[in-house]
């Protein structure tokens, strides 16, 4: 008589497979979260960072004055809160860095989702606005240079990301560590 041979696994292998696959699934899953929450951050920093773009091309395009500031309604600036709520790109020909009814707005964007914070320190805190060379100049005439830091609400530490405007009117994100984002 022949014997056949059996085709298959044994419950011995079925387990031992299992429980690499439980292994691998334990170290890949939390490195998955960190990467899709470091791809959030710089998908946002990179919306900033168009807003930015347009509004210097667009102050040398039209020879004139382009503000870009924070707006919670879509339609006007706004001074308090951060630019999570929203911004607006405008053409800014008295350069008082406010939307007057007159000015033409250039682009709109929504709020952040609920979860980011978006605050620049003081020379950037509500407005960035771009002289006809493509140089940022604050109201009244100085040179306007700042850093904003875009992070995930939390009171641990945690990756962020800084947009960087040097004093020619050059926007860049750089990525940092921040102690807390509250």
């Amino acid at each position: 008589m022949r014997k056949r041979s059996m085709r298959g696994f044994t419950l011995v292998e079925l387990v031992a497979v299992i429980a690499i696959l439980g292994i691998l699934l334990g170290v890949a899953v939390p490195w998955v979260g960190t990467f899709a929450d470091s791809m959030r951050l710089t998908s946002q920093a990179n919306a900033y960072l168009s807003a930015l773009h347009l509004t210097r091309s667009e102050a040398i395009k039209r020879n004139s004055r382009m503000t870009v500031c924070k707006s919670a309604d879509g339609l006007s600036c706004t001074e308090g809160g951060g630019w999570q709520q929203g911004w607006i790109v405008f053409h800014d020909p008295n350069h008082n860095a406010a939307k007057d009814d007159t000015e033409v707005m250039v682009h709109q964007s929504p709020a952040l989702p609920a979860s980011f914070q978006l605050v620049g320190n003081s020379n950037v805190a509500t407005y960035v606005s771009f002289d006809a060379t493509g140089g940022t100049r604050l109201v009244s005439g100085a040179f306007q240079a700042g850093t904003l830091t875009l992070c995930r609400q939390s009171a641990l530490n945690g990756e962020a990301r800084q947009i960087v405007i040097n004093s020619a009117g050059r926007p860049r994100v750089q990525k940092v560590v921040v102690a807390t984002c509250v």
